[in-house]
């Protein structure tokens, strides 16, 4: 492991960094860090929980801190693009914890509150700006902020940016961009988009890259129940009993869903509270204080609302519904078995996720483990998923047996029969419970983005096939 005293940083970041408690830096920060420090442009490509926001974080502040110039109004020095309020004012909570001995000034602006405190701040003046690009293109159009002095310039989560239907503003806002400055580009995975995106804005730049793309962390134990629709809240309370489950993230599909679960929790005992879009700032605020307090159990989330949780010692992800995007299945369990410590995924699937799962196990190349010893078990949707697809039209997956009524054409159905555990996919037990002495740096941002619509993704259709080897690689781009 690589100590944060051989990486080149100033003593004021290093005491910083002591203060919360690291010695040692992860593999992201100890391969970035210094490339980052020569001003080389980055392709940055990491998992969630990897030490991402320190790894750009802590050079950045360097940077500013000894190329001293003075602050001008309403123009900024660095600026961090992120794709939702949660994760800028996560960015922001960091920029202040590593720069508390250094005299650089930041602000956080994000839609869903007023204007006139982020426009006082931009007017006095600040080094680092964190921005949603929402509020940033308005403020812009305003005349409150400028972007022509920008030296650095962080575009986090391209990849969830992109899906969430940003490219658009992402482009607005490089095009005020100075064409001398240093880029940095942070993506979990690697879609064509994202990497036709990064050719257009980063020069001669060095790619990073820890962990193959698009496969689960290895300290996750995952298994998957498959389980009716209807059965679905009931499974989840009886999961909940279990007192190992201290710390829990449950996805859900729509916001309405996000409600009705934890609301069913909470009849059931378990403190529970649900974040989503239609909820207030000041509300998911509080709900994600309460959980980080361990006042709640379980935190119910839709994809966007919970891409910016970033809370020690979560113990379990429940996927109460499984996403229609595989990529997304990586996002959301990596909300576990953080900086260095286990912890456990759980996926209900129904008839209608079959192909959905199929799809995950494609992208992470492993089958998901699954657990038949659960009152809730549906041998029909069992028997389904352990059955090879067959190809229909234009690579839909059609199940044996005839279609119910009132089903529809292309869906798959169960035929009733029984079913067994999938060959190759052993249950695993489960690990033990995360909370371990944080050794291996700080931590990164991230979560799971919304998938686009709720269409079933046929299970024939291909997908891309993620890079091959592991561990930390530094290339160039």
């Amino acid at each position: 492991m690589t100590e944060f005293t051989d990486l080149g940083l100033i003593e004021p970041l290093l005491r910083a960094v002591s203060d919360e408690g690291y010695t040692q830096a992860t593999p992201i920060q100890a391969d970035a860090i210094p490339v980052l420090l020569q001003g080389h442009d980055v392709l940055g490509l990491a998992q969630t929980g990897t030490g991402k926001t320190a790894a750009f974080t802590l050079p950045i502040l360097q940077r500013l801190f000894e190329a001293k110039k003075r602050v001008a109004a309403k123009a900024p020095r660095a600026l961090i693009l992120t794709p939702t309020r949660e994760l800028a004012l996560q960015i922001g909570d960091s920029f202040t914890t590593y720069g508390r001995h250094l005299p650089i000034r930041r602000t956080v602006i994000h839609g869903g509150v007023g204007q006139s405190p982020q426009v006082a701040a931009l007017a006095r003046g600040v080094e680092v700006l964190i921005a949603t690009p929402g509020r940033l293109l308005d403020l812009m159009a305003q005349n409150h902020v400028r972007l022509d002095q920008v030296e650095i310039f962080v575009l986090d989560e391209a990849d969830r940016m992109l899906d969430m239907g940003f490219i658009r503003d992402v482009r607005k806002v490089v095009a005020q961009l100075p064409k001398q400055r240093q880029t940095l580009l942070f993506s979990a995975t690697m879609p064509d988009t994202v990497g036709e995106l990064a050719r257009s804005i980063l020069t001669d730049s060095v790619r990073v890259e820890v962990a193959p793309q698009s496969t689960t962390v290895e300290r996750i134990a995952q298994r998957v129940l498959f389980v009716h629709k209807a059965d679905k809240r009931q499974l989840l309370a009886n999961l909940m009993q279990d007192r190992g489950m201290e710390r829990t993230i449950v996805f859900a599909r729509t916001k309405h869903g996000a409600d009705r679960v934890a609301e069913h929790l909470k009849k059931a005992g378990v403190p529970a509270d649900a974040i989503h879009g239609d909820k207030s700032q000041s509300a998911r605020i509080r709900a994600l204080d309460s959980f980080r307090k361990g006042e709640l159990r379980a935190l119910v989330a839709t994809d966007i609302a919970a891409r910016g949780i970033d809370v020690d010692g979560v113990t379990h992800v429940v996927n109460f519904d499984l996403p229609n995007e595989p990529e997304s299945y990586v996002h959301r369990i990596g909300r576990t078995a953080r900086a260095g410590t286990e912890g456990v995924a759980v996926s209900f699937c129904d008839v209608e996720e079959v192909p959905y799962l199929r799809d995950i196990e494609k992208t992470i190349r492993q089958p998901v483990p699954a657990d038949h010893d659960h009152a809730m078990h549906a041998a029909d949707i069992a028997h389904l998923y352990a059955s090879p697809p067959q190809k229909q039209g234009r690579g839909a997956s059609k199940p044996q047996g005839q279609k119910p009524q009132g089903q529809r054409q292309g869906r798959p159905q169960g035929n009733g029969q029984p079913g067994g555990q999938r060959q190759g996919a052993p249950k695993q037990g489960a690990p033990k419970p995360a909370g371990q002495p944080r050794q291996d740096g700080p931590k990164g941002q991230g979560a799971a983005s919304q998938g686009q619509g709720n269409k079933p993704k046929p299970a024939g259709q291909p997908n891309r096939r993620p890079q091959q080897g592991g561990g930390p690689r530094r290339s160039a781009a």
